[in-house]
């Protein structure tokens, strides 16, 4: 164990800019005072794209860097407190390689998210309906889509190029989804399940399980004991 408690580590910055909290924030980490101010700053022009989707601002949200929101004008766009989003390179050391893109592309297309979830870079594309649950963290660059985009047979594809099949997705409660994995269509994480890294999900998981690979399959079951409170 090093001099320093695991517990020494604040994951989040402090509440209040002016306080004892930012004051070591800024000596011990430097470059988070850059993203603090960005953040601030970005405020205004990112609580109006969310107004002008419709979609309700709800209380402790954080957006480092602008995400990118395309909502249809007759979908569901529902997002719990304590968002996270984390849009720019520098606003994690996995450097996002694009904004966080939150996309419902079809009439009536849902597309729902818990309380405390967090993501870097990456995707979530609705047509037919996506649903997570509460405090889901999802890795840098990952895509979450219900939809193949476009249809596999060639003559569909030539007649009709955007009419891929779709099928809901649901991420169950307290699911980490490793950096640059995909998720798709028709599949449920199980509460509580870690998705390794790089990581493709074409089959649904259970409950309280490490899975990777392609396509991902379970290695093994999470203690117990870290899974009671959800």
């Amino acid at each position: 164990m090093s001099e320093h408690s695991q517990h020494d580590h604040d994951p989040a910055p402090p509440e209040r800019l002016l306080s004892a909290g930012a004051l070591r924030m800024a000596l011990d980490t430097p470059w988070r005072v850059r993203l603090e101010l960005r953040r601030w700053l970005s405020w205004p022009g990112t609580w109006l794209i969310f107004a002008l989707a419709g979609v309700r601002w709800g209380r402790g949200w954080r957006f480092y860097g602008v995400p990118i929101l395309q909502k249809h004008r007759r979908s569901t766009l529902t997002i719990g407190d304590g968002l996270s989003l984390r849009s720019t390179p520098h606003s994690n050391a996995l450097g996002p390689n694009h904004p966080v893109i939150l996309s419902t592309r079809r009439p009536g297309a849902r597309l729902v998210i818990g309380r405390g979830f967090g993501m870097t870079g990456g995707t979530i594309c609705a047509e037919e309906s996506i649903t997570i649950g509460d405090d889901v963290w999802v890795g840098a660059n990952c895509v979450i889509t219900d939809t193949d985009f476009h249809p596999l047979d060639l003559a569909a594809r030539l007649a009709r190029p955007l009419d891929g099949a779709t099928a809901p997705v649901i991420i169950e409660d307290g699911v980490f989804i490793g950096m640059n994995s995909l998720v798709l269509k028709g599949v449920t994480i199980g509460a509580g399940s870690v998705i390794g890294a790089g990581s493709i999900v074409t089959r649904s998981l259970p409950p309280g399980v490490i899975a990777a690979g392609n396509p991902a399959r379970p290695i093994r079951p999470l203690d117990a004991a870290r899974l009671r409170h959800l």
